[in-house]
């Protein structure tokens, strides 16, 4: 029972992270492709077989192939700084749309942890007449018990914390 009760989580979280990469649009698609193939060991292979090639084509005398760039290599400069604008562009879109999915999921997160507050005070509040109405009145009336049974409220709690934060 517990098994099927953990695996309907794993499934609930699974078809979110499904969704909203469903959402995506296809320019964030192959925005995250190229931000993918770029962190892989493929891409930096290429890149050193590449820029070999292009040191090799440019200084060593090789039949039938003359030197287009020749060395400090400004042409090939050039395109790397260009390629490194690209990726810097896709690797921050990338970051940025973590970090929305991030903020949902944090959302979600607080939502869940308000309603399991009010349960969890419930349930305590419920605890304490029981175990009062079995005659376990030093349960009852424990002060950190009745304090834990109460209404917290989450926007003094909040003030509290920003209070803190900015004294520090």
């Amino acid at each position: 029972m517990l098994h099927n009760h953990v695996q309907e989580h794993i499934d609930l979280i699974a078809k979110h992270e499904q969704e909203f990469l469903a959402r995506r649009t296809r320019t964030e698609r192959i925005g995250d492709a190229v931000a993918s193939f770029a962190g892989s060991l493929v891409y930096v292979a290429l890149h050193i077989v590449v820029i070999a090639a292009w040191v090799a084509a440019n200084t060593l005398s090789i039949p039938n192939i003359r030197h287009f760039d020749p060395a400090p290599f400004s042409l090939l400069g050039t395109f790397l700084a260009f390629e490194a604008i690209l990726l810097a562009s896709f690797i921050l879109m990338r970051q940025a749309r973590m970090s929305r999915r991030a903020d949902e999921r944090d959302h979600l997160m607080l939502q869940i942890l308000l309603l399991t507050e009010k349960e969890i005070t419930a349930v305590l509040g419920m605890d304490r007449q029981i175990a009062g109405s079995v005659g376990l009145q030093q349960v009852a009336k424990d002060k950190e018990i009745e304090q834990l049974s109460q209404h917290t409220s989450i926007d003094d709690m909040a003030q509290s914390i920003q209070e803190n934060i900015s004294s520090e």
